[in-house]
């Protein structure tokens, strides 16, 4: 099974507050899907925007093939200067 880890949209967009979940989850499954993880959450309507990441699982699923998409490694890359 193919994994990727990227971003699941919760929160009420009635309101416009988008969270969104950073997520290890089945390639092929839709976006809003049934994930296989919580890796963390990323907040963009914070100024500055708030995110969190477990590091250990973001290793883990990285070792095991998960592909991370490309806002999701920005984040990473981001969190691990910190």
């Amino acid at each position: 099974m193919e994994v990727r880890i990227r971003m699941q949209r919760s929160g009420n967009p009635a309101q416009k507050h988008s969270n969104w979940r950073i997520v290890a989850i089945p390639k092929q499954a839709p976006r809003d899907g049934r994930v296989l993880d919580i890796i963390g959450h990323y907040d963009p309507t914070k100024k500055p925007a708030q995110y969190k990441m477990d590091m250990a699982k973001m290793d883990k699923w990285i070792k095991t093939g998960a592909q991370m998409t490309d806002t999701v490694r920005s984040l990473y890359n981001k969190n691990k200067k910190q």
